[in-house]
């Protein structure tokens, strides 16, 4: 029989997408996937997009591998962080290009912990050596972070620096420096993976890391959190010369990106009622992490800790008393979905501590309530 790859196999399965079929039984409260609210697609966008992509039939046929000129253009005059940009099939796919095109097994990828799942599974399939640095309230120990680079060999550091999944953290302006000036003291690229960055809900926004740094950098950026995932489209930001080999392998990977989703993509954001649905987006967001906060306080404040996020879409809960696969498994048997938090550890490292990961932005407050009171009941049963 055919057997997998040795790469294919030391990859850990998604503990979300492996629960997808159970998340969609009937009466199932979620709190663990990363859903937007589908009720807040910018649909009327969608659909004059849609319309109009039926008078450029030039937009069905071969594209180029870096994605539709358009959107590329309005990318760098949109951000401006980089003189160079690649369309990509959401941003998943531009961090795999980066894997692929720079990681030799046994290279060593550093990252925060907790850290993306989707971005561990990547390291894993590139069979990169996954290091970790403490996390802090307002970003990466930066102490612990010089011993690392001092230490050992770093090729990647990989960061989510605004209101990272899963903790939900924001780095301050000081850590956002600080480890700028320790990359490029070291010689590390980075790579900032940014698809919260504008679910912004208070406080000051501050600039990308990449903006910050002397040194090589690549900036991931996603539409999928503002739009709709479904579109896929994502974008990498770097030098010319750090993407030329992500052109290359992408050419072979799929050719290039789906050309009308580009389009739409593009007509969509650059809508002029399009800042509007963003605001309107975020304040939505905001009431629902409100209901969640609230909800937590008044059931669960005896059995867990938590930060409120100035932004994003999760909640990170430090468990007191329970282990976090004990109380994932009986919440679903209440029909409540949770993310147990060892899942944001690098396979091979020890978890500090017990925690789960819950979405604010996929339910209605109500239903938001409903599924803190059901995890309430299973933390009692279990505690007592």
């Amino acid at each position: 029989m055919l057997q997998p790859s040795k790469r294919v196999q030391q990859t850990k399965e998604s503990y979300i997408r492996n629960i997808l079929k159970v998340i969609q039984q009937p009466g199932m409260l979620s709190l663990a996937g990363g859903l937007p609210d589908a009720s807040r697609f910018p649909l009327a966008m969608l659909e004059q997009a849609a319309i109009e992509l039926a008078k450029q039939p030039s937009i069905y046929q071969y594209g180029a591998t870096e994605g539709l000129t358009e959107l590329r253009e309005w990318l760098l005059n949109h951000q401006a962080l980089a003189e160079d940009v690649i369309v990509t099939s959401g941003s998943q796919q531009a961090l795999d290009l980066i894997a692929r095109c720079y990681l030799n097994p046994g290279d060593r990828v550093l990252c925060e912990t907790p850290s993306y799942l989707g971005a561990l599974q990547i390291f894993d399939l590139a069979e990169a050596q996954t290091l970790a640095v403490r996390s802090e309230q307002d970003g990466p120990d930066v102490d612990d972070l010089e011993k690392v680079l001092a230490s050992t060999p770093i090729k990647l550091f990989y960061a989510v620096p605004d209101f990272q999944n899963p903790s939900g953290r924001s780095w301050s302006l000081s850590k956002r420096k600080a480890v700028a000036e320790l990359l490029a003291k070291y010689k590390v690229a980075f790579v900032e993976d940014a698809p919260y960055r504008e679910l912004r809900f208070e406080g000051e926004s501050l600039p990308t890391v990449t903006e910050l740094c002397a040194g090589e950098a690549f900036f991931l950026g996603s539409f999928s959190k503002i739009a709709t995932p479904s579109l896929r489209v994502g974008y990498v930001m770097a030098s010319k010369d750090l993407l030329g080999p992500l052109k290359k392998v992408k050419q072979a990977s799929d050719l290039h990106s789906a050309l009308p989703m580009q389009k739409m993509l593009l007509s969509t954001v650059s809508h002029p009622d399009f800042t509007r649905h963003l605001e309107q987006l975020t304040a939505h967001y905001c009431l629902r992490r409100d209901a969640l906060v609230a909800a937590l306080d008044k059931h669960l404040a005896h059995y867990l800790d938590f930060e409120i996020p100035q932004g994003g879409m999760f909640i990170w809960c430090r468990l007191k008393h329970h282990q976090a696969y004990q109380i994932a498994a009986a919440a679903l048997e209440q029909k409540v979905a949770v993310v147990p938090g060892d899942e944001f550890w690098p396979a091979k490292l020890k978890v500090d501590y017990q925690a789960i990961r819950l979405n604010f932005t996929s339910l209605e407050p109500k239903q938001l309530e409903q599924a803190v009171i059901g995890l309430a009941k299973v933390m009692q049963q279990i505690n007592t």
